[in-house]
């Protein structure tokens, strides 16, 4: 009787069609049933992952960026699960922030019934998409469970020095009503979230001392091997370290002196006026009574100006003179004292000097109110400058400097600071851009800061084992509501204002480990055993806010002895985002609907005719180029969707959607459905259990073939998996293995054929989840699909039989010889003498010397 190991099957064409909804719902039903992707507790030895995406705002509808995200991240953590490791995989909901608060006014609700509504119907789409998630141990920011440790949290901060309140010019928008911090004005100025222009208010404001912690930041950047250069970069820009010279400029006829930051103290000699930011306390002291009105003036002028506005290089700067002056130390000059709109009051020490010849900026702020420039460095001592209408900006040597005349400029800064230390005007000083985090917001639907104000006491923590301090309800968010004192008992009220979403979402990671624990917000040894997460994947827009947020209280709380780890992500993916095709008028830039659009082949707007740009940008509703992914998947099924959102681009770069290159993955998968139908169904079809293939000794030159394309495949796409989730390429790999398998079913015995699709089934499986597990049913084989090991390579598969040996004749290649990898070094240099290449060049000589580099070249010399 013929051994399975010898059948050649006989394949008939499949009658079973693909149906995704049927197939994707059956085994998502599984699953569920049998808690496949509960967090198991990790064995002896056995190795931690933790994948997270970062949790979405619950806005109600699932939009293609957030899947791009989430099966980025879900086929990461499958992978992980296959290769052994413990995969800790949750999802959670960032649900507090205005535009819930403001879509629940608009409708009369309340904004946690809104917010409830929304994941609900978010949950669900979620699940569609057949992502691994561990739902047991999903949050939700605005539920008591969840808000009473982020208020845990800020007592923590409060306790150790890290949270204060002071008197602040903010951030006001105008049409949310709320302050906002300076990383949410973008660079026009205008609100993140509404648009709206951005007005400056004076609010008593709670602050996060994140600058305490600015140099380590800075530092523990290089830490992040895992993370992308470009965000490391914008991290570091926005933490923003100068290292240079505080310097005391007296003002003449009064007790006060200005300090002033520099990293330019080599131009000491060019200063010619001192430049105070408008609200800087001195201004109101120091100004000429005369000018007082002029003051006030300037400051209304500038009250609604964005930092951006203000500073940015494109606008004219303005300012007005103070009418005192100031003693420059190195020389004794009188400098006059101004204001300026471009000095901002919180950088720093919210003083400038004014040095026109070295600095661009001040430059035009001379020559627009006729103020001295003085060249003290030139470029050396043979160009001195002269009638030179900008800024000399480079190195050089001083000039106009008096004893320091022809030092160098990068010396200069280090003597002239000397001086200065030595005269008790001048100290070494670093700067940072980074300024405290402010986290007040006059909005209800946020975490409820938990302080009392007593007017005895002052402020006070709220108790800590009273905690939460329960959210109010919207219409009486602002009303100031009694409590006694825990202090001395007296009447005290609670604080209004409440935190900053950000502050929600830049410890949730933790909660995720222990997200049942009532005790404490998270069990130390759970950290420790999970954290930090190992892959963490989301949108580049969260760069600096959200990523230095965290970085910033996973550092306090290890400060406060609560956690270990210094930094909560060791490897960062940025992807990019979803753009779709999109039309728009080049005159009146108006983006027009595609449906109303009659020939899309030559676009036209359908109402003034013009010729229509077609462009691919960012999917949104005001573009009107998103499409709906529940559309998509009722379609084509779950596993389509995945597979063309892995495919089309590398996770990293923008993906354009393309309606056709979705069919492509449609029918890529319905090519695998045919190909796996085809294999069990076959007459005979014996299902052999994966671990029990037992291969042929015998096999056949094109069964050698397919299992080196098999093998060859597990190797690549294991690469593609470890290096950086190139899963485009991955699927490439497996799109030819699947080719060569439908080239081989009529050549191959039964037994190779079975490893291969078995293979072939275990590599996909991350990607499109459902089929495979549909596939290794088919196939006969036991359990789940994603309990199953990932395949390794045998590399004695991949060794070639033979290969082409380069000849080269005195170093000039001459032609090739196709060899055995075998064969020795006698045995190459008889076969290339043995070429009518080697005769020709010889010429019945005898060569000098032969060079062997075995598997390359063999080069004669004559």
């Amino acid at each position: 009787m013929t051994s399975y190991e010898d059948q050649q099957p006989i394949y008939s064409d499949s009658t079973n069609a693909y149906n995704p909804t049927l197939l994707e719902q059956k085994w998502q039903d599984q699953w569920r049933k049998t808690s496949l992707y509960k967090t198991t507790e990790p064995k002896a030895n056995q190795k931690t992952f933790y994948a997270l995406s970062m949790f979405p705002y619950p806005s109600g509808n699932l939009h293609m960026g957030h899947v791009r995200n989430y099966v980025i991240t879900d086929v990461i953590a499958r992978y992980h699960r296959m290769l052994g490791s413990a995969v800790l995989h949750p999802m959670g909901w960032d649900a507090f922030g205005l535009p819930a608060e403001n879509a629940a006014i608009d409708r009369g609700i309340e904004a946690d019934i809104w917010t409830k509504q929304n994941i609900k119907q978010m949950k669900t789409q979620l699940v569609k998409l057949g992502l691994s998630i561990d739902w047991d141990r999903e949050i939700t920011t605005c539920k008591e469970d969840y808000y009473k440790w982020t208020q845990y949290i800020f007592l923590e901060l409060l306790e150790s020095g890290l949270a204060y309140q002071k008197l602040s010019t903010v951030n006001w928008d105008p049409i949310d009503k709320t302050v906002l911090a300076n990383e949410q004005v973008d660079s026009q100025g205008k609100s993140w979230r509404s648009g709206a222009k951005v007005e400056k208010k004076k609010l008593k404001q709670w602050f996060l001392k994140i600058t305490d912690y600015a140099e380590e930041l800075l530092n523990d950047l290089n830490l992040l091997k895992g993370w992308p250069e470009n965000v490391k970069t914008m991290q570091s820009n926005w933490i923003g370290k100068s290292t240079g010279s505080e310097i005391e400029f007296k003002i003449k006829d009064n007790k006060n002196t200005i300090r002033i930051f520099t990293t330019r103290a080599d131009t000491l000699y060019g200063a010619t006026y001192i430049v105070l930011a408008p609200d800087h306390p001195y201004a109101d002291i120091i100004v000429n009574p005369e000018r007082k009105q002029k003051l006030i003036d300037f400051r209304k002028q500038i009250i609604n100006l964005s930092e951006q506005d203000r500073t940015s290089e494109n606008k004219e700067k303005s300012g007005i003179f103070l009418g005192s002056y100031a003693i420059n130390p190195i020389n004794n000059k009188e400098i006059p004292i101004w204001i300026a709109d471009y000095v901002l009051s919180s950088y720093a020490t919210g003083a400038v000097m004014g040095v026109p010849a070295h600095d661009q900026r001040d430059y035009k702020f001379a020559q627009k109110y006729k103020l001295p420039i003085t060249y003290v460095i030139s470029k050396d001592k043979n160009h001195p400058l002269e009638n030179i209408d900008k800024a000399f900006t480079s190195k050089g040597i001083l000039v106009n400097s008096d004893e320091l005349n022809g030092l160098d400029s990068e010396k200069a800064k280090e003597v002239i600071t000397e001086i200065g230390i030595r005269n008790n005007w001048a100290k070494e000083k670093v700067s940072f851009k980074l300024r405290d985090w402010l986290i007040s917001r006059q909005r209800y639907w946020g975490c409820p800061i938990p302080v009392v104000h007593c007017e005895r006491c002052g402020v006070v923590p709220y108790p800590k084992e009273s905690l939460p301090l329960v959210l109010s309800k919207n219409n009486d968010h602002r009303r100031k509501k009694s409590m006694e004192c825990p202090n001395c008992s007296n009447n005290a009220f609670i604080e209004t204002d409440t935190m900053d979403t950000f502050m929600c979402s830049s410890w949730y990671f933790l909660r995720y480990v222990d997200s049942l624990n009532t005790s404490k917000p998270f069990d130390l040894d759970l950290v420790n055993k999970w954290l930090p997460v190992n892959q963490y994947v989301g949108g580049i827009e969260h760069a600096i806010l959200h990523l230095l947020y965290s970085r910033f209280i996973v550092k306090a709380l290890n400060t406060r002895g609560l956690i270990d780890i210094k930094e909560p992500f060791e490897k960062l993916l940025t992807q990019g985002m979803v753009q779709g095709v999109t039309y728009r008028n080049p005159t009146t830039h108006k983006y027009i609907i595609k449906d109303n659009i009659n020939d899309l082949t030559k676009p036209k707007d359908p109402e003034t005719g013009e010729e229509l740009e077609i462009l691919f940008e960012k999917m949104s509703k005001s573009k009107f180029n998103g499409v709906d992914p529940s559309s998509v998947i009722d379609k084509y099924g779950t596993d389509t969707a995945r597979m063309f959102i892995l495919f089309k681009a590398p996770p990293e770069k923008d993906l354009e959607w393309d309606d056709s290159d979705v069919e492509g993955q449609y029918r890529f998968i319905n090519r695998l459905w045919r190909l796996i139908d085809k294999v069990s169904n076959s007459k005979p079809f014996i299902k052999v259990k994966y671990k029990q293939l037992t291969l042929p000794t015998d096999l056949t030159k094109k069964e050698k073939e397919l299992r080196k394309i098999l093998h060859k495949t597990i190797k690549e796409v294991t690469n593609d998996l470890n290096d950086n989730s190139q899963f485009n390429t991955a699927l490439s790999e497996l799109m030819i293995l699947c080719n060569a398998l439908y080239n081989s079913l009529e050549t191959c015995r039964h037994v190779v054929i079975t490893e291969s699709v078995i293979n072939l089934t275990l590599l996909l499986a991350p990607f499109a989840p459902h089929l495979c597990e549909e596939f290794w049913s088919l196939l006969g084989q036991d359990g789940s699909v994603h309990n199953q090991s990932w395949p390794l390579y045998e590399e004695s598969t991949l060794i070639e039989e033979c290969y082409k040996l380069v000849i080269q004749v005195n170093g000039k290649v001459r032609g090739f010889i196709e060899v055995n990898t075998e064969d020795n070094d006698d045995i190459l240099k008889k076969k290339v003498l043995d070429t009518d290449i080697a005769r020709k060049w010889l010429a019945q000589n005898k060569p000098r010397r032969i060079i062997l580099i075995k598997g390359k070249i063999i080069n004669i010399v004559i």
